[in-house]
């Protein structure tokens, strides 16, 4: 693998832009209304975002350089700092989120097609998952010709998927759409609104969505020239992302009331454009929907494929994960990503789901490898690590560690105990895959207490999970 150790800043920012600005961009406005939330909460929920995020990107920074040697850190942090069954935890339940991100992409993408063609309905129906299906294979067989390769085709396509959206942007204000009247209507909601808590609560779930990926770089560390860069991709993108989400925003919301947005259907922005400009702008949107999400589907391939390569190289996953093809790819992480991603379109079908489900899904599974990277680099300064590293100082550490800890535990408060839950549905089976690559490698199953005690937690949620699902008391996708 080291001659593919080639990727520099360039590439690994617009990877992690492109993993992170898919289908959350088009959908903000409309899903935030959705929820019940006014403007007032949406600007307090992007607050909490930004600084809980930028206390997450610094903390991916700051562990990229003062522990070089964890590259494809996510799973790795975890498992360094709690232990193997908790790092194991962490890395299968980062794959089964990065996966379930392209699910929810084919949803969005044939739902959008059939704002053209009707044969696609909502983008669940039959013929939306045997296209979807088809064209993730494609993707797939771009990935095993080598992942490097793949990286390079994606930086093209985020370049032309920006260009529609900084349209919208331009549009908004120059036209003279944004009024500021509509955008301080029921500012906080209307008497008989929901309490502000519960609206700002409303919005974690979008707002989390829209920077799952941006973690991108530091997964595909152990490709890039250094960590050092891999830890600087992710500022920068989250940096730009972070402004254009608020200003997209803002934006909608002097635009079309609460109300309004949300009877928008999928995606939302076609529907403000549309009435910015025209049709032909709904039509733009929807034309930038199917290129960012297509384009999004390749970089979480190859996410989703490291993701399996790393863990079994470190040993949480089985070794045969690690065998290289003759492009150097990963071949059997490829496939697996492959077959894991196909179950999941086959139950896009079956349970008729939609995209705001997955992507609520994905978000919650994603919580706790966010939580635990965060709660390593605290515990790193806690014990005088880390603290001198990039601009600063200490003041600098223990603020990315405090805001990224406590943001961490924030996200799993708010996303709710029925999400929570759901997770243990993808988590409990995947130990399976733990205790192959133990008993392969002849190494005790649960080396320390704390993996047994982690074991026996899971567990016992997920048994509770399987009765409550059996109920009907929660709903898995």
């Amino acid at each position: 693998m080291d001659k593919e150790k080639d990727l520099g800043i360039g590439k690994l920012t617009l990877f992690a832009v492109s993993t992170t600005l898919a289908s959350g961009v088009f959908s903000l406005a409309g899903d935030f209304a959705a929820g019940g939330a006014h403007t007032l909460a949406v600007l307090i929920g992007w607050a909490i975002c930004g600084f809980g995020m930028l206390g997450l990107a610094i903390s991916f920074y700051r562990l990229s350089v003062v522990k070089p040697e964890l590259s494809s850190g996510i799973y790795n942090y975890a498992k360094t700092g709690f232990g193997d069954y908790i790092g194991f935890i962490n890395g299968w339940g980062y794959l089964i989120s990065a996966i379930l991100c392209p699910v929810s992409y084919v949803a969005l993408m044939f739902a959008t097609l059939g704002n053209f063609f009707d044969i696609f309905g909502d983008g669940n129906n039959l013929v939306s998952i045997l296209v979807g299906s088809v064209y993730m294979w494609f993707l797939v067989f771009l990935v095993y010709r080598g992942v490097n390769q793949a990286v390079g085709i994606n930086a093209v396509v985020v370049i032309a998927k920006l260009v529609p959206i900084i349209f919208s942007v331009i549009a908004i204000i120059l036209l003279g759409a944004f009024k500021w009247d509509i955008f301080v209507e029921n500012f906080a909601g209307a008497p008989d609104s929901a309490p502000l808590m519960d609206q700002v609560m409303s919005t974690v779930t979008t707002t989390v969505w829209t920077f799952i990926g941006i973690e991108g770089a530091v997964v595909l560390s152990a490709r890039a020239k250094n960590t050092k860069v891999a830890g600087q991709a992710t500022i920068y993108s989250f940096l730009s992302l972070l402004v254009l989400y608020i200003v997209i925003s803002v934006l909608s919301m002097g635009v079309m009331s609460q109300e309004e947005l949300a009877a928008l259907g999928n995606p939302p922005m076609a529907g403000i454009m549309e009435a910015v400009v025209g049709p032909w702008g709904g039509t733009l949107v929807n034309c930038a929907v199917i290129l960012s999400v297509g384009g999004a589907m390749l970089s979480y391939i190859i996410l989703c494929t490291d993701s399996a390569y790393q863990p079994a190289q470190s040993g949480l996953f089985p070794k045969f994960l690690t065998k290289l093809n003759k492009y150097n790819a990963p071949s059997w992480s490829v496939l697996l990503t492959g077959i894991i991603l196909q179950f999941f379109i086959i139950m896009l079908y079956v349970n008729e789901s939609s995209y705001q489900t997955l992507y609520a899904v994905s978000t919650s599974t994603i919580m706790f490898p966010y939580f635990f990277s965060a709660l390593y680099y605290l515990k790193l300064v806690i014990q005088g690590h880390g603290c001198d590293n990039g601009a600063g100082g200490k003041f600098g550490a223990w603020f990315a560690a405090i805001v990224g800890t406590v943001y961490g535990i924030w996200l799993l408060y708010a996303s709710g105990w029925q999400y929570i839950l759901i997770t243990t549905l993808c988590y409990a089976p995947g130990t399976i895959l733990y205790w192959w690559a133990k008993k392969e490698r002849k190494e005790k199953i649960f080396g320390q207490r704390v993996d047994l005690v982690a074991f026996l937690l899971v567990m016992v949620v997920f048994v509770i999970s399987i009765a409550m699902l059996a109920t009907g008391a929660i709903q898995p996708f």
